[in-house]
């Protein structure tokens, strides 16, 4: 069995007097793909948040490759080679292709940066084509793409992906989960929090379901896509 890359035991966290997750234990092994599913609003966005030090735990721990991240800055953490995409890609519109993809490299990534620019490129030829457009002027896909790409740009040990698929059509969907496995395939570790759920299960090892902020189920992901529970709450059956 691989060792753990994240480990998170006991997270709590929140805004103000209002407290979203509470004691959420989650671990992403190194190698794997784990999904974290759940409706909109149940803490998912939150635990990606907390993890990347964009908000700070109110109790319990992080531990990011044997190092205890609880309480680090969200720049260290990038450093550290957690990367975080977040949900609504994110881009910045009044810059080129090319400027978005170079901020991934920013905090890390900087000695790699021509050899990580043609590998995204090589990923997605679409943005090879688009590198001095706006990217503002792009669709919601190559959007997407850039913003994961980006994300790729840092050299990430761990790569969260927060939502991807929100607003893609269902071709676009099923490119994106086939890039998934392939960023995998390559040896890349995969937090995926979604709520496409069954596509989410289908290449996933692993997964955790969050209600209400807590872990209601967690285990391989081929034995969640049968459980019972799981099926009567996200697919009506």
């Amino acid at each position: 069995m691989a060792e753990p890359l994240l480990e998170v035991r006991g997270l709590a966290a929140g805004y103000g007097p209002f407290q979203v997750l509470h004691g959420i234990d989650i671990e992403v092994r190194v190698g794997e793909i784990v999904a974290v599913l759940g409706a909109n609003g149940v803490g998912k966005t939150t635990l990606n948040r907390a993890l990347s030090g964009l908000i700070p735990a109110r109790a319990g721990t992080i531990m990011f490759a044997g190092r205890d991240i609880t309480l680090g800055r969200h720049d260290a953490i990038v450093r550290a080679g957690l990367i975080h995409v977040p949900e609504g890609r994110r881009v910045f519109p009044d810059l080129s292709v090319r400027e978005n993809l170079l901020l991934g490299a920013y905090l890390r990534g900087r000695a790699t940066r021509d050899a990580s620019m043609e590998r995204v490129l090589g990923i997605f030829p679409r943005l090879r084509e688009r590198l001095r457009q706006h990217a503002g002027s792009l669709s919601g896909g190559e959007q997407q793409m850039l913003a994961i790409g980006r994300g790729l740009m840092a050299n990430p040990t761990l790569l969260i992906l927060d939502e991807p698929s929100l607003g893609l059509s269902p071709l676009l969907t099923e490119e994106l989960f086939t890039l998934i496995t392939r960023l995998h395939a390559e040896g890349l570790s995969i937090l995926l929090v979604e709520q496409n759920v069954m596509q989410s299960l289908a290449i996933a090892g692993r997964a955790y379901v969050i209600e209400h902020g807590r872990v209601a189920l967690c285990g391989p992901a081929a034995s969640l896509a049968e459980d019972p529970r799981l099926r009567a709450a996200y697919l009506g059956l």
